[in-house]
């Protein structure tokens, strides 16, 4: 499969794709779980990436620390093999790696960086954030809520971005040929990306998580033509990238 593939590209989700936990759930389950149980009663009724702001806002309000929430990014379950298994493929140099993720700039380098991985990926494309002077963490969607161009994504993908045209202004902006795309994701919303692909293309799908559902009830419908390989862990996950 390998030897006439010179050059491909690897997409990750990053939330229970690449790393063993949801970020956005995960700094309030560790430091405010009255904030995380109030997430879980608001979702239905507010966006999620604003939720989030919200959340963040109100936990620095009551003392919450930047510290705080490096330290629970710091520590959040990520396994040793996913690291091993990006590493060794970046080494051997054919493989561009693209970050394409509904959590924030801010959560995701500081994982990575912990991991040593703050050059893995050629963008990191998410929501913006920054902590501002008081030690708040500032997080705003990718598409603002006015901004005068909304995305048409036709499929499910959230208000904040579509990942499938973020997928294919990628490839556009860098203006390369891949032989083949492999898109890592588990959720829903990875869905739109995926129908994207080629029949030359691969999706390793995350069991037992939304994206699994999706292509079980509506891949044939939508014309879903790339092939999946499903895993549970990350050793799996390695265990395919070792074959490429």
């Amino acid at each position: 499969m390998a030897s006439s593939v010179e050059r491909q590209l690897i997409v990750f989700d990053f939330d229970w794709s690449m790393a063993d936990q949801d970020t956005d759930r995960w700094i309030f389950e560790v430091n405010a779980p009255d904030l995380r149980r109030k997430m879980k009663n608001l979702k239905d009724e507010v966006q999620w990436t604003d939720l989030v702001a919200q959340s963040l806002r109100e936990f620095h309000e009551r003392g919450g620390k930047r510290h705080q929430i490096e330290e629970a990014l710091r520590i959040m379950p990520f396994h040793p093999a996913m690291v091993r298994a990006v590493q060794k493929l970046k080494s051997k140099g054919k493989t561009t790696f693209l970050c394409l993720s509904n959590a924030n700039s801010v959560f995701i380098s500081t994982i990575l960086a912990s991991k040593g991985l703050s050059e893995l990926f050629e963008e990191i494309i998410t929501n913006p954030a920054e902590w501002d002077h008081s030690g708040l963490l500032k997080l705003r969607r990718r598409i603002a809520p006015d901004a005068a161009r909304q995305h048409q994504c036709k499929v499910g993908c959230s208000p904040n971005m579509c990942k499938g045209e973020e997928l294919e202004a990628f490839l556009e902006r860098h203006g390369k040929q891949f032989d083949r795309i492999v898109y890592v994701g588990d959720g829903s919303n990875d869905f739109c990306p995926i129908l994207r692909l080629r029949t030359s293309d691969i999706v390793l799908c995350r069991k037992f998580r939304g994206l699994e559902r999706r292509i079980s009830k509506e891949g044939d419908k939508e014309g879903l033509k790339c092939q999946i390989r499903y895993w549970a862990g990350a050793w799996e996950v390695e265990e395919i990238f070792e074959s490429f």
